[in-house]
């Protein structure tokens, strides 16, 4: 099965689409009372095309100290595996704020988890590379950042 993977470009090499969901993004978080439909026209996108890429670009910040992550998993329902999520999360330094766990249905459970960045943390990248190399981990997908 193909996994996601994560990259780090340099800005000329992002399509302009996906750096102007960024700033869309970055409209509705300092214009109180902006609609996503008025910051989208502002940079000149569709509100579809925000829609379409909104959960798939975000601004590299390495590691900034609290900042808070929330990752959805999609998981096979297996004796364990949950640990070893956590424990990659632990062994990363970060702190695990939230933990929700769906109840599975035919096999597979989807996994909610925030976790705040600390100074100690390490490389974001490197733990969610590792959490989606886990047997029985199918989905991995970064929803939130703050």
């Amino acid at each position: 099965m193909d996994k996601t993977k994560y990259y780090v470009l340099n800005r000329k090499a992002v399509p302009d689409v996906l750096l102007k969901v960024v700033e869309v993004k970055h409209l509705l978080a300092t214009q109180r009372g902006m609609t996503i439909g008025e910051a989208a026209e502002k940079v000149g996108i569709s509100r579809s095309s925000f829609y379409k890429y909104k959960d798939d670009i975000f601004p590299f910040h390495e590691n900034e100290k609290g900042q808070t992550i929330t990752l959805v998993l999609q998981m096979d329902d297996v004796p364990g595996l949950l640990s070893e999520i956590l424990h990659e999360a632990a062994e990363y330094k970060t702190n695990i704020l939230t933990i929700h766990q769906s109840i599975p249905l035919n096999g597979v459970a989807t996994l909610t988890m925030s976790v705040e960045v600390l100074q100690t943390t390490g490389n974001l990248s490197e733990m969610v590379a590792k959490i989606e190399e886990h047997e029985g981990v199918h989905y991995l997908k970064i929803v939130g950042r703050e």
